[in-house]
């Protein structure tokens, strides 16, 4: 059942004319968030190309869809340190994809557990980070936001700050900006552009998308919005 599900992906990414044989990893990854939406599907395409995956899970996490594709695992809370420190000294790391978020009345990781990330990359030696954050994070939401300001403006400061530590750490780092996440099937339409873009996209071009950045070093120290022209637009 596992061979057949990961021929099953390589086949899809023969189709949309996407080769992963060029990667070029020189170990597994470790990916946070990895147990649904952007991390999953990433994970997915990883493991399509026989590429080792670790995923970072809390013990309570729902793990059916990685059970299918044999992934490895660690345990643990983004919000606590050390157990994201021992998460990198569970495998010797190629690269890191973090795409934390959370849902409304939980504590969210956006910050904390990717401050936590950045500091046990550097601490363990891994250079290499992929960070999803989101449109509208950057430079217009620097400002704490003011008191009754909207979901939105308070997770969009939280994933500035984060983006502006990771910026700093002196990693090879790319942070990529989606706007809305669709959970269609993959297009293979997705774009990342250095410029603005307001729309949306499918979780699952995201994926490839990420995967591409992890192979093209040109996407080094740089925050790429990721878009699918048929639902989006540019904002100059």
């Amino acid at each position: 059942m596992k061979r057949w599900f990961i021929g099953i992906l390589a086949l899809l990414s023969g189709m949309l004319g996407i080769s992963f044989s060029a990667i070029g990893l020189e170990g597994p990854v470790l990916v946070f968030g990895g147990t649904s939406g952007t991390g999953l599907e990433t994970t997915k395409l990883l493991r399509a190309q026989n590429v080792a995956v670790t995923v970072f899970v809390r013990p309570t996490s729902n793990r059916e869809s990685l059970d299918s594709i044999n992934v490895s695992y660690v345990f643990g809370d983004a919000l606590n340190r050390d157990d994201v420190y021992a998460a990198f000294a569970a495998d010797d790391f190629s690269s890191v994809i973090s795409s934390l978020g959370g849902r409304r009345g939980e504590p969210r990781p956006d910050l904390k557990g990717n401050r936590h990330i950045t500091d046990a990359a550097r601490a363990s030696g891994v250079r290499r980070i992929i960070q999803v954050s989101a449109v509208g994070a950057g430079e217009n939401a620097r400002q704490e936001p003011p008191e009754g300001a909207g979901f939105m403006e308070r997770v969009l400061h939280i994933k500035t700050l984060a983006e502006d530590y990771l910026i700093a750490s002196g990693l090879d780092y790319t942070i990529v900006r989606p706007g809305g996440l669709r959970r269609d099937p993959a297009t293979g339409r997705g774009v990342l552009s250095e410029k603005v873009v307001m729309g949306s996209i499918n979780r699952s071009d995201l994926g490839i998308l990420i995967v591409q950045c992890m192979k093209d070093n040109s996407t080094i120290r740089k925050i790429l919005h990721a878009y699918d022209p048929q639902l989006s637009r540019r904002v100059e």
